[in-house]
């Protein structure tokens, strides 16, 4: 993908995808061709990027955040795991992961919630 093929300024919304399934800080939406994973932590942010990870077969949507100091971090928002590749179990498992991730980071930020 060329660096202007990877440059995207639009926001994408899943209102339009079918939800198959939803956890405490993902959705996993289905399109035609691809499984869609999505962070709710990053929901609503501004799509600034789109990088396709060849070893996974994998693209993923980026936005970006920024620090107390003004320092932009680049996020992934969401990733599309094409169907002939991925099946949903994998999706599935892959979200499960992040899940866990950010409860452990919730428990350790906020021990009394």
């Amino acid at each position: 993908m060329s660096s202007s093929d990877s440059k995207q300024h639009s926001t994408s919304t899943s209102s339009s995808l079918s939800l198959i399934k939803k956890g405490r800080f993902y959705f996993i939406f289905e399109e035609s061709k691809s499984w869609v994973l999505e962070d709710k932590t990053k929901r609503g942010l501004e799509v600034k990027e789109k990088t396709f990870d060849s070893d996974k077969g994998v693209l993923s949507e980026k936005g970006m955040i920024y620090d107390m100091n003004g320092r932009g971090i680049k996020v992934n928002i969401r990733w599309h795991y094409p169907k002939d590749k991925h099946s949903i179990e994998e999706v599935e498992k892959n979200a499960q992961t992040m899940e866990r991730r950010y409860i452990e980071l919730r428990e350790i930020t906020c021990p009394s919630d």
